[in-house]
Formats: structure tokens, C-alpha cells, sequence
């Protein structure tokens, strides 16, 4: 077999098996919107297929994806958005019917079944509000940069502590 040919189906080989590893799955509430936040990792060019679901007292429900069919009493309260490593997936009008076990699962597409995802469990209850997740979570690089920048910022005399 040619060498190029080999190393051109090795690297697909760990396209498959390392592009699309769901890395965290994580819930929290945005006014009456149940919000998950899928994380993956994605070092292939190759489309990601999705399918977000919650398992209720054994039964799977497909809420969105590209994997299964939704059932038609989610499909007008789903809003999904997906970046590079992320799929953001809001349920609208989210109630304790709707609590249960999410589960957030990714497989390259036109490759056989190699299947990544985790699952959480999700109460209204327990739910806290995303505002205080995103601020320190996602968004703490501009805040690492201000507490690095207040020494020098007081060497200069801008700023007196």
C-alpha cells in the first residue's frame, strides 16, 4: 500500500476517535429557559452530527439534534446555537415536567458509529442562574488581566489602593 495512502487513513482514523470528544455538559437557567451548554473538542474538519436528549423515568426523549427525530412537543420551544467547540441549546418554558437526565451526544458524520457524550442531572430546583456561571466561567481572562495590570497601574500612579 502506498505510504501516503496509510497515513492518510491513520489520520482519519484519530479524526474520528479524538475530533469530537464531549468534554462538559452543563445546565443553569436564563429566566424560564433551561440552557446546556455542550462542550466538545473538535480537531476535524469533518461535520459534527449532535442530538441533545433527557431520559425520563427510562424513557429517551430527542429534544434537538441532527442524530434522531425531536418529538414534536419540543421543537417549538428549542433554540440552538453552535460555534467551533460549543452547542448552546436553550428550552424555553422549562417546568419540572421537564426535569430529568440530559444528554448532550456528538458523532462525526459518514463515519461509523463512534459515539461521544455525557449526561446531567437536572432539577428546577437545583438549577442556578447562568449570569453567574458566564461572568466566571467564560468570560475570567479580562478579569485575570486587570488584577495583573494593578501593580503596574499603581507604579504609574493611575490607581492608589
Amino acid at each position: 500500500m502506498n505510504p501516503a495512502i496509510s497515513a492518510a487513513l491513520l489520520l482519519t482514523v484519530f479524526q474520528v476517535a479524538w475530533g469530537q470528544k464531549v468534554t462538559s455538559l452543563t445546565a443553569c437557567l436564563v429566566n424560564q429557559s433551561l440552557r446546556l451548554d455542550c462542550r466538545h473538542e473538535n480537531t476535524t474538519a469533518l461535520p459534527i452530527q449532535y442530538e441533545f436528549s433527557v431520559t425520563r423515568e427510562t424513557k429517551k426523549h430527542v429534544i434537538e439534534g441532527t442524530l434522531g427525530v425531536p418529538e414534536h412537543s419540543y421543537r417549538t420551544r428549542t433554540n440552538l446555537t453552535s460555534k467551533y467547540n460549543i452547542k448552546v441549546l436553550y428550552l424555553n418554558g422549562f417546568t419540572s415536567k421537564d426535569e430529568g437526565t440530559y444528554t448532550c451526544e456528538l458523532r462525526l458524520s459518514g463515519q461509523p458509529p463512534t459515539i461521544s457524550n455525557k449526561n446531567i442531572s437536572v432539577f428546577r430546583d437545583k438549577l442556578v442562574k447562568c449570569e453567574g456561571i458566564s461572568l466566571l466561567a467564560q468570560n475570567t481572562s479580562w478579569l485575570l488581566l486587570l488584577l495583573l495590570s494593578l501593580p503596574l497601574l499603581q507604579a504609574m500612579d493611575f490607581i492608589s489602593l
